[in-house]
């Protein structure tokens, strides 16, 4: 099938004040969110996007607009309730050094997969819809753009660990060892075997090994086993 980047949003004035933001309205990119959604998008000019898809908050949504507008086919942007953030819930604009004296502090870091917040959703609840979606839109890109596509998910922290976790083949009590930093690309390459994690967390670095090939090439989708070995890379 495609491949898909998943990107999370610039840093908000909400990660620099140490407050769990959620779905609270209002929370925009800072200064220097800004200027990482500009560089960001200046790393993945260089990938042609078939489709940008984002999550309907702001953050996300200012993030996937610079993508977009630096891309030379300039893709439409499509919103995604799949891919919004965690419904924190209670938990929604209270600070993390206050939320850590919480008993479910514990249960988010230990056992996750049975976290749920009060007067929100659960973390299994959001791993499966935001797993739903991306493996939807990856099938969608497909169908119309062929196996060699590549597209992009612009969502939040929590969200891209739990589609990562899940194409790892982790459970979701271990999705908390992975991290997603502002601004950061992972890289997820799905077929009908297994999805193949290319890269994970990189802020930086030359993305132009996923450009497609100029010449006809096998169904990525057909390259479904793993090189024994490991292989040789990426050919650039």
């Amino acid at each position: 099938m495609a491949t898909v980047l998943l990107v999370r949003h610039g840093r908000t004035t909400a990660n620099t004040s140490g407050v769990l933001a959620g779905r609270t309205g209002g929370v925009k990119l800072d200064e220097h969110g800004v200027e990482q959604a500009v560089a960001l998008a200046e790393r993945l000019a260089q990938v042609p996007l078939r489709a940008v898809v984002t999550s309907p908050l702001e953050r996300c949504r200012a993030t996937a607009k610079e993508i977009a507008r630096r891309q030379e086919q300039r893709p439409g942007l499509a919103s995604e309730k799949g891919l919004v953030e965690v419904d924190y819930g209670d938990w929604s604009g209270r600070s993390l050094k206050e939320l850590a004296k919480e008993d479910l502090w514990r249960v988010v870091q230990g056992h996750p997969a049975g976290a749920v917040f009060p007067g929100g959703e659960s973390m299994a609840a959001m791993s499966a819809r935001s797993v739903a979606a991306v493996r939807r839109w990856d099938a969608r890109v497909e169908a119309e753009h062929g196996p060699n596509a590549t597209w992009a998910a612009v969502s939040h922290g929590d969200v891209i660990k739990a589609v990562l976790a899940d194409a790892l083949g982790m459970h979701l009590d271990a999705f908390q060892r992975l991290v997603v930093d502002p601004a950061s690309v992972s890289v997820v390459r799905y077929t009908a075997a297994r999805p193949f994690v290319l890269m994970t967390n990189t802020t930086a670095g030359d993305l132009s090994f996923l450009r497609p090939p100029k010449r006809k090439s096998r169904r990525r989708s057909a390259r479904s086993d793993a090189v024994v070995g490991g292989g040789a890379g990426s050919r650039r």
